[in-house]
């Protein structure tokens, strides 16, 4: 796995003054360029379809005097029953929390009981809220904040302008921003419609992603409509690219495809984990954030571009000074 030491200088610590003004690095396997993010359409062609995450964010951290409890998602096989992380506060910023014993409960604003079943990993619990868990963010939530972000964001700044457009105020979203969606814009996306690619939507609910520990993604809500699945198979039949924005849509539309390789419309949960081992069938490209050491987003990056060339991207992303985490800039691999 891709292994380097990330300078905290390179880490975004605050959002763009303007959404799409960030870098972009694409590669190929002719090279590895450097562009910014409104060149987006011009590395693309006509025919290509990006797929998108239209997850909303939900503000997933509710802060209590010494803790804040991290709303992951809910678990699948015990209605009511969600993941949740403990972090410790500590000043601007949390730390895993290494406390709690099965039965605990903690009394949180509103006057809402959260009460511990039992660990699901080493930081991730099983646990019950007295109260609707969706409801009860959006009335004493916030958004997860970790500690290379200097200061509390609005709620506005972890939506993208894809979930913007289709969330509902009492629907469900995702415990983190999918964020490789983050620096699109409208007048961007005029753009793209206007050289002929072509957009998709999806939706698939991440929960957390702590920058502590790297470990495999766990059961997440997704759902690919029978419109994006049609169009996605009539693309692969023409020749065009599929494009992934976000890592979340690979997990997606990779849990989806038949031995027949045609993606069909589906919804449920999916515990599908993409590795080099097993690549990628759907996906010819991924516009995605700069990902975290040994993280195991690596892998599935390594499965679409393979070792070689990620260790360049990433070698050129370090000495360019791009920036990472969810307010920083992208990546674009179409190998």
């Amino acid at each position: 796995m891709l292994d380097f030491t990330l300078p905290a200088a390179l880490e975004a610590h605050e959002p763009p003054s303007r959404r799409d003004d960030v870098r972009l690095l694409a590669a190929t396997r002719t090279g590895v360029t450097h562009h910014a993010f409104t060149d987006l359409p011009d590395l693309l062609r006509p025919g290509d379809l990006l797929v998108v995450n239209t997850s909303a964010t939900l503000p997933a951290a509710v802060r209590l005097d010494r803790l804040a409890v991290h709303f992951s998602g809910p678990v699948p096989s015990d209605p009511g029953c969600w993941l949740v992380e403990l972090r410790r506060r500590t000043g601007r910023a949390s730390e895993p929390y290494a406390g709690g014993c099965p039965g605990e409960w903690f009394p949180l604003p509103g006057g809402a009981t959260l009460t511990l079943v039992d660990r699901y990993t080493p930081r991730l619990w099983r646990a019950r809220l007295d109260t609707d868990v969706e409801p009860y963010l959006r009335r004493h939530g916030v958004p997860i904040r970790y500690g290379y972000v200097r200061h509390d964001q609005p709620a506005a700044a972890y939506q993208t302008v894809f979930a913007e457009a289709v969330a509902r105020e009492d629907g469900p979203g995702s415990a983190e921003m999918p964020s490789a969606g983050r620096p699109f814009t409208a007048d961007l996306v005029t753009r793209l419609v206007a050289r002929g690619v072509l957009l998709a939507p999806l939706t698939l609910h991440t929960g957390v992603a702590s920058p502590e520990k790297d470990e495999p993604p766990y059961p997440e809500r997704y759902e690919i409509p029978a419109t994006t699945a049609a169009l996605l198979n009539h693309v692969r039949w023409e020749g065009g690219r599929v494009i992934a924005v976000g890592t979340t849509v690979v997990r997606a539309l990779e849990s989806a495809v038949t031995r027949e390789g045609l993606v069909r419309p589906s919804n449920g949960w999916t515990s599908h984990v993409v590795t080099p081992e097993e690549g990628v069938r759907v996906v010819d490209g991924l516009l995605t954030g700069l990902h975290e050491p040994r993280s195991s987003h690596l892998r599935l990056l390594t499965a679409i571009a393979g070792e070689d060339l990620l260790e360049r991207v990433y070698t050129e992303a370090l000495a360019g000074g791009y920036r990472w985490h969810e307010f920083g800039d992208v990546n674009l691999l179409l190998p």
